[in-house]
C-alpha cells in the first residue's frame, strides 16, 4: 500500500477564506458592535481575520434564541438515548472533519498542527464521546418512606448556559462545556476568545448537522465587553467559565450584581512539579517536566511551570533539562516536524518577555534560552527559558506567566516542599515524582490542588478515560469542578419531591 501524501499545510491554510460570524438559532449572523477585532497570525504576524464585536443586542438575541429552545423543550425534552446518539454523531463529525478544525487551531493559537491533529482533536472527541455515554448515569436519590410518602430528589438542566471560553485550546475547551451542558438538556450560548475565534463556528455548524435543534447552541463573538453582557444577562441561569483568575473574579461580580447566576470557574495556575531523590529515574523525570513545561509553548493553565527539587540532585536534574530543552524543534507551527510553535498574539509575547526581563532584574539565572534566530521574523516567537536560582517571592514563582518560562527551586525537606508548593495564590494541579507511597500520600493531603498526579510521564500510558474523573481548582484557580459525573451535575438543580398519598 502507498504512503499517504503528506499535507502541504502551509498551501492549504493559504487558500482559506476566513470569515467570523455568530451562530443564532440555527442561522449564521452579523455581528454589530463597533469594536473591531482584529486577528493578526501567530505565525507570520499576517492579518488573519477581522470581526465586530458582538452588540449587547447580539448577546441579547442569543440568550433569547437560547431561552425559546429550553422553555419548549425541543432538546430537553428529548430522551436521554435521542440525545446520547446526537452527540455521538457530533463527535463523529468532529472526527470526519478532523484535519480542518485543527488547522484552524493552529492558524488562531500557533500551536503546531501535529499537536493540534494528535492531541487537541482526539481529546474533544474523547470528551464528547465520554459525556454522551453517561447521559443516563445520572441518577436521583429515593428517600426511604412510609406507604403514606415518596420522597425523591429530582435532577433537572440548570437552563440556559454561558460558556465563555479561553484562547489556548479553544475547541477542547468549548467542548468541554458544550457536551455536559448538551448531554443534561441544557441550551448554551458560547463565547470563544476574541483571539481564537474560528472553532467554535465550525462546532455550532457541524452541532447543528448532528441534529441539535436551532438554538440549542448558539456562538456569539466579541472580547471583555461580550463576557460581561453575558455574565451579567437576567436570562442566563448558569455561567461556565475557563480563562484567568482575574476574569474569573470579574465574571463573580458580575454573576453577583445580576440575577445569582450559578457558577463553574476553572481558572490559573502555577503547578509545581516536586522532585525528591528516591523519584523513579531521573530521565522520566526530565522528559516530562519539558514536555508538560513547554507544550503548546507554555500556555496552559497546569503548565507545569514550578520545579520543585531536592538539594541533592539539583544539578543533574538541571543538566537534563536543559539538553532536553535544546532538542525542541522551534519551528513553523504549519510544518509537521516543528515540536514548538508560536504565541497567541504581539500583546501575549510582550507580556511573557517582560515577565523574562524581570526574572532577571530579580537575581534569577537563565540556565537555558535558545540563542536561534525566528522561524518566521514576523512571527509571535520567545524561547523556551529555564531559570536557576529562582526564589519564592520572585514573581516568576508566583505569578501565572501563561509562556515558556521554567523556574526550579530547591528544597531539603519534605515539609519544605508542601510550603513551596501552596506558596502561591492558585491551587489547580500538582506533579510529586518520589517512590515512597506514604510521601506520596502526605503530600496528596498537604498540597491544596485540584489534581494531583504522582509519577506523571511525558505521555501517560493507562488510567481512566479523558475527562472521566472530576477535577477543580482550589484557591484562586476556580470554582466547581469539571469532568466525571460530578461534572455532568454541575450542570443540573435540584428540586427535594415529596408525594404523599
Amino acid at each position: 500500500m502507498a504512503e499517504p501524501i503528506p499535507t502541504d499545510w502551509v498551501k492549504r491554510a493559504s487558500s482559506l477564506r476566513l470569515r467570523v460570524q455568530n451562530i443564532v438559532d440555527g442561522r449564521s449572523v452579523a455581528q454589530s458592535g463597533d469594536e473591531t477585532s482584529k486577528k493578526l497570525s501567530p505565525r507570520d504576524g499576517e492579518p488573519l481575520y477581522e470581526f465586530h464585536a458582538s452588540a449587547k443586542e447580539n448577546v441579547a438575541s442569543a440568550v433569547d434564541s437560547a431561552r425559546r429552545s429550553f422553555e419548549d423543550g425541543r432538546w430537553w425534552r428529548q430522551s436521554p438515548q435521542a440525545r446520547h446518539d446526537v452527540l455521538l454523531r457530533l463527535a463523529n463529525l468532529l472526527e470526519t472533519h478532523a484535519e480542518e478544525l485543527a488547522l484552524f487551531e493552529c492558524l488562531d493559537v500557533g500551536k503546531p498542527i501535529s499537536d493540534a491533529l494528535s492531541i487537541d482533536l482526539p481529546f474533544a472527541v474523547s470528551v464528547l464521546r465520554y459525556n454522551a455515554e453517561s447521559v443516563d448515569k445520572l441518577h436521583a436519590k429515593v428517600y426511604a418512606a412510609d406507604p403514606t410518602c415518596l420522597a425523591y430528589q429530582l435532577r433537572r438542566p440548570a437552563g440556559v448556559v454561558a460558556a465563555i471560553v479561553g484562547w489556548n485550546f479553544p475547541l477542547a475547551l468549548a467542548v468541554q462545556k458544550v457536551a455536559p451542558a448538551l448531554a443534561t438538556g441544557n441550551s448554551a450560548v458560547l463565547k470563544p476568545s476574541e483571539l481564537a475565534s474560528l472553532s467554535a463556528c465550525r462546532l455550532a455548524q457541524l452541532a447543528l448537522e448532528a441534529g441539535v435543534p436551532d438554538g440549542v447552541l448558539n456562538v456569539v463573538h466579541g472580547g471583555a465587553e461580550t463576557g460581561e453582557f453575558l455574565g451579567r444577562h437576567l436570562d442566563v441561569d448558569m455561567l461556565t467559565f475557563t480563562g484567568s483568575s482575574r476574569t474569573g473574579k470579574r465574571l463573580l461580580v458580575a454573576a453577583g450584581e445580576s440575577n445569582m447566576k450559578r457558577l463553574l470557574l476553572e481558572c490559573g495556575g502555577k503547578a509545581p512539579n516536586i522532585v525528591f531523590e528516591d523519584c523513579p529515574s531521573i530521565d522520566a523525570v526530565a522528559d516530562a517536566i519539558i514536555a508538560r513545561a513547554f507544550w503548546n509553548q507554555g500556555e496552559v493553565c497546569s503548565a507545569s511551570s514550578r520545579v520543585l527539587v531536592q538539594n541533592s540532585m539539583r544539578e543533574e536534574l538541571q543538566r537534563q533539562l536543559v539538553y532536553r530543552a535544546s532538542a525542541l524543534k522551534p519551528g513553523d507551527p504549519l510544518k509537521v516536524d516543528t515540536t514548538y510553535g508560536a504565541l497567541v498574539s504581539a500583546g501575549h509575547r510582550t507580556k511573557v518577555l517582560e515577565y523574562i526581563e524581570e526574572g532577571k532584574r530579580e537575581g534569577a539565572e537563565i540556565l537555558y534560552a535558545s540563542n536561534n534566530p525566528p522561524p518566521l521574523t514576523s512571527g509571535f516567537y520567545v524561547s523556551p527559558t529555564i531559570f536557576s536560582c529562582v526564589q519564592p517571592s520572585h514573581r516568576i514563582a508566583r505569578e501565572e506567566i501563561f509562556g515558556p518560562v521554567l523556574s526550579i527551586l530547591s528544597f531539603e525537606h519534605e515539609d519544605e516542599a508542601i510550603a513551596l508548593a501552596n506558596s502561591t495564590i492558585y491551587g489547580l494541579s500538582a506533579i510529586i515524582w518520589t517512590r515512597d507511597m506514604g510521601r506520596s500520600h502526605r503530600l496528596s493531603q498537604g498540597i491544596r490542588a485540584g489534581s494531583v498526579t504522582v509519577n506523571a510521564s511525558s505521555a501517560p500510558k493507562g488510567g481512566p478515560p479523558d475527562c472521566a474523573m472530576a477535577s477543580g481548582g482550589h484557591k484562586q484557580s476556580g470554582i466547581g469542578v469539571e469532568g466525571g459525573l460530578e461534572g455532568l451535575e454541575a450542570y443540573t438543580v435540584q428540586t427535594a419531591v415529596q408525594y404523599f398519598v
